[in-house]
């Protein structure tokens, strides 16, 4: 009799329960993997998008802080069939071990091991939910199991001169087992196949299952852990030989080029978020949204197309250089090097540059938006000004350290400049 090999069962775990203060103002309100991104999507689209697209689709989130429209927008946009046994379900902070919150990224795992009990997969995936970019999780996890590691980390290569930023990775002379995990380095050795390098970790990771239900257990019961994956768990594993790395060049996703292979942004600051965005609208992106082969999923809301009106001397309808999403109405106005989100309207002779606007927001006539960025349902009243004079700004608004200005969700904006 011939039996069917039967392929590892993996549970995917997407850990979304961070602040996300240095994105303030844009997480008042919300947790950091439901902050909009590119018009139509959340943060979190990203790395869900990577799962499904890669035939994960057991996935639990993990969720903490102001988590409502991070839980709306996982029920309403990721719904799979469960026919087969599929889902996409949001966990929020249950404090099964007491009355307290999620410790750390380990203690929120350790507070869910019964999603895994439950689950029993043979490896977990574990992800952040807050990162911009594309990634076949297949590849790394036939490494994995192939290794029979306990753990493999994602890692991306960049400059040694930027090695302090990051948690860097030094692996062996296999160029796989990982011998020091080393947070924010001074003085990081260079790949031994290219010297001007470093691994950075990018925080995700595939687990055998039940070593991470064990060393989960084993660092609860350490009063003296951060009980974090990567300032614990993962330097106890690396401790013991039991960790490799996993290089995120190699990983290959249809459609990419060469140009947006191994792209992977952290976009945890207001000036790396604005930055992503300005990259999206140049006329060879980097990260390239069109690529159809893997696409980034997200809810798609039952609005009309973007329209453009009006076309006299000083007063014509039109964006240069911009990615404008459905239900937006530019009405006589000017948008120029913009990101500009659904439902957004822009009245006679108002001018939007280099700017990234969320959804819903009314920008009045003769209104001048320079290098901001607006949140959602934020009303411009006519003549108003942002971006122009950074000292009345400052009075306002938040001011990015590269000088971006942030208008927080629902504000409204009057004309009252110098």
């Amino acid at each position: 009799m011939t039996y069917l090999r039967r392929e590892p069962r993996v549970l995917a775990m997407v850990l979304a329960g961070g602040e996300g203060k240095r994105l303030a103002p844009l997480t008042l309100d919300r947790a950091k993997p439901a902050v909009p991104f590119g018009g139509n999507y959340r943060l979190i689209d990203f790395a869900l998008s990577n799962l499904v697209n890669a035939g994960y689709r057991r996935i639990v989130v993990l969720t903490q802080y102001k988590s409502h429209s991070l839980d709306r927008h996982i029920s309403q946009t990721w719904r799979l069939s469960n026919l087969l046994g599929n889902y996409v379900a949001s966990v929020p902070a249950q404090m099964r071990r007491g009355p307290r919150w999620f410790e750390g990224s380990a203690d929120a795992i350790f507070q869910n091991l019964n999603l895994l009990r439950d689950e029993r997969p043979d490896h977990v995936i574990v992800f952040g939910a807050d990162h911009i970019y594309r990634m076949d999780p297949a590849q790394m996890v036939a490494q994995h199991v192939q290794s029979g590691a306990s753990v493999t980390v994602a890692a991306i290569r960049v400059p040694i001169e930027q090695a302090n930023q990051f948690g860097v990775i030094e692996t062996g002379a296999d160029g796989l087992q990982i011998t020091a995990f080393r947070e924010k380095p001074q003085d990081a050795a260079g790949l031994a196949d290219a010297p001007d390098q470093v691994y950075a970790s990018m925080g995700n990771y595939v687990f055998n299952a039940e070593r991470l239900i064990e060393i989960v257990s084993e660092d609860a019961r350490d009063p003296d852990s951060a009980h974090d994956l990567g300032g614990s768990i993962i330097p106890r594993l690396v401790s013991s030989g039991e960790a490799e790395v996993y290089d995120f060049a190699t990983n290959v996703v249809p459609g990419a080029t060469p140009r947006d292979m191994a792209y992977w942004r952290d976009v945890g600051t207001l000036d790396a978020f604005y930055d992503a965005h300005m990259d999206l609208i140049s006329v060879s992106p980097i990260f390239n949204l069109y690529n159809m082969d893997w696409p980034i999923l997200t809810t798609q809301e039952s609005l009309p197309p973007a329209k453009f009106v009006f076309s006299e001397n000083e007063r014509i309808g039109h964006a240069l250089d911009s990615m404008v999403a459905s239900g937006v109405i530019v009405s006589g106005a000017t948008v120029d090097h913009s990101v500009i989100s659904t439902s957004v309207h822009l009245h006679a002779r108002s001018l939007v540059t280099d700017s990234v606007l969320f959804s819903g927001i009314e920008v009045g006539g003769g209104a001048v938006v320079r290098r901001a960025i607006i949140d959602k349902d934020v009303v411009i009243e006519p003549g108003a000004r942002i971006g122009v004079d950074p000292e009345h700004d400052r009075a306002r608004f938040t001011i990015s350290p590269g000088g971006i200005v942030v208008v927080p969700k629902g504000a409204r904006v009057t004309a009252d400049h110098p």
